[in-house]
C-alpha cells in the first residue's frame, strides 16, 4: 500500500495514496484552495508539484478544465507535423502520457468512510466501493482526473450500455472496457454459425461477445478471463440477462480446457504498451494477446470449427503492424483463412479532422476472420 505524504499547518500528514495507473506518490505536495490562481496552479503542475485541494469541490473540476486548456495551447504551440504515421501515434501516446502527469497532480483527499470533506462534494461513495472494495480505516488521497473517470465508469455500470444486437443493455465495470464501438458486436451478430452446441470466449470482458452467441442460440458459451474485475462483470451481465445456465464465467489466460466447434476472440488491437490497467483492453504489448490466440486455436478447434479473430486494422494503418506479419502468423499457428467479414466504424472520431489519428481512423476498417485448421 503506498502513501501520500505531505505537511499542512506546519504539520506532517500521511495517506493512502490511490492510482489505478500505478503511478507512484508525488514527492512534492502543496495544498491549495479557491485562492489560487489557474495560471499558478498549472505553473506547479508543470514543475511536479502535486495540489492537494482543500476549497469547494466545484472549484477543483474548474480548475482542472482551466488546466486542460492551457496544456492544449501549449500543445498545439509545440506540436510538429509527424513524418509518418508511427510517429503520429507516437507522439500522440506522448502527449497522451504528458496530459495524464500534469492533469493528475491535482489532488481530492477522500475520507476513510468514502466521503469528500469539501464543500459542494458529490456523494462517491458508492462509485468508490464498486472501484475500490469496502472502505478500511484509512483516509486516501486520489487524483481528482481519476476521481472523474471512477464516477463516470458508476454511471455507466448504473445505467448500462444498449447493445441493440442484444436488444438488452450491458454493464461494464470499472476497469473493464464498455462496448460502446458496436461494429464489432453486429459481426458477430452476423457471421453465419458453424455450430450451435458450443462455443468459447476468449477475453470476454464485459461479456458482451458471450451473451450474443447465447442469444444466438448456442447451447453452452465458455467465457474466459483472466482479470477479476472481468469475471465479475461478466458474470453479473449474464445473471441480468438470465443467461446463466447457458453461459459458464472462468478465469483462464486465454482458452478454456478442450475443444470448441466455434472459439471467438477479440483482442486489444492496438501492439503498444498500456500505460495503466484501464489500456489492456486497446494495448497489447508485442500483440501478446493476438499471437497467443492465434498460436492455441487450432489445439482448442473441434474438427471443421472455426475460430473468429475481431480486430481492427488501425495498427496496420499506423504502421504499428503489417498485414503480412498478421497473415504470417495465421499461416505459422497452422490455420488458413476461412473467410472475412469487414465493415466500417463509425465512433465520432472517424469523423473528428482534429483528431491526430483522423488519417489512419478515416480509412480504418474492422473485420471478423474466419480462420479454420488447414
Amino acid at each position: 500500500m503506498s502513501e501520500i505524504l505531505w505537511r499542512e499547518h506546519d504539520q506532517p500528514h500521511s495517506a493512502r495514496w490511490r492510482s489505478e495507473a500505478g503511478v507512484p506518490p508525488p514527492p512534492k505536495v502543496t495544498v491549495g484552495d479557491d485562492t489560487l490562481k489557474a495560471d499558478d496552479a498549472w505553473h506547479l503542475a508543470c514543475e511536479g508539484h502535486a495540489i492537494l485541494w482543500r476549497g469547494d469541490f466545484q472549484n477543483a473540476r474548474q480548475l482542472l478544465q482551466a488546466m486542460a486548456r492551457r496544456l492544449d495551447k501549449s500543445g498545439k504551440k509545440k506540436a510538429r507535423i509527424p513524418a509518418t504515421p508511427a510517429e503520429a501515434f507516437n507522439q500522440h501516446r506522448l502527449r497522451q502520457g504528458q496530459r495524464a502527469r500534469i492533469l493528475g497532480m491535482l489532488l481530492i483527499p477522500i475520507e476513510a468512510d468514502f466521503t469528500i470533506p469539501l464543500r459542494r462534494a458529490p456523494d462517491v461513495r458508492e462509485a468508490c466501493v464498486e472501484a475500490w472494495g469496502e472502505p478500511d480505516d484509512r483516509p486516501s488521497v486520489v487524483s481528482l482526473r481519476e476521481l472523474q473517470g471512477l464516477v463516470g465508469a458508476h454511471e455507466w455500470r448504473r445505467k448500462g450500455v444498449p447493445i441493440a444486437a442484444l436488444g438488452a443493455s450491458i454493464h461494464p465495470y470499472y476497469g473493464v472496457f464498455s462496448p460502446v464501438r458496436g461494429e464489432y458486436v453486429d459481426l458477430v451478430a452476423e457471421a453465419p454459425l458453424p455450430a450451435s452446441d458450443l462455443a468459447f470466449d476468449v477475453g470476454t470482458g464485459t461479456g458482451v461477445l458471450a451473451a450474443l452467441l447465447a442469444k444466438r442460440g448456442i447451447k453452452r458459451v465458455v467465457a474466459t478471463d483472466q482479470d477479476a474485475r472481468a469475471l465479475a462483470c461478466a458474470g453479473e451481465n449474464m445473471a441480468r440477462l438470465g443467461l446463466q445456465a447457458q453461459v459458464d464465467v472462468v478465469q483462464a489466460d486465454l482458452f478454456p480446457q478442450g475443444r470448441a466447434p466455434l472459439v471467438v476472440c477479440n483482442p486489444p488491437w492496438l501492439p503498444a504498451k498500456p500505460s495503466s490497467p484501464l489500456e489492456f483492453a486497446v494495448y497489447d504489448p508485442d500483440s501478446r494477446m493476438l499471437r497467443g490466440f492465434l498460436q492455441g486455436l487450432a489445439e482448442h478447434l473441434a474438427e471443421g470449427g472455426e475460430g473468429w479473430l475481431i480486430i481492427s486494422d488501425l495498427a496496420e494503418h499506423l504502421g504499428l503492424r503489417s498485414r503480412d506479419t498478421l497473415l504470417a502468423w495465421i499461416d505459422a499457428a497452422g490455420l488458413q483463412v476461412l473467410g472475412r467479414i469487414d465493415t466500417r466504424p463509425q465512433h465520432p472520431k472517424v469523423m473528428d479532422a482534429d483528431d491526430p489519428l483522423h488519417a489512419a481512423r478515416a480509412v480504418e476498417i474492422t473485420s471478423l476472420w474466419r480462420l479454420g485448421k488447414k
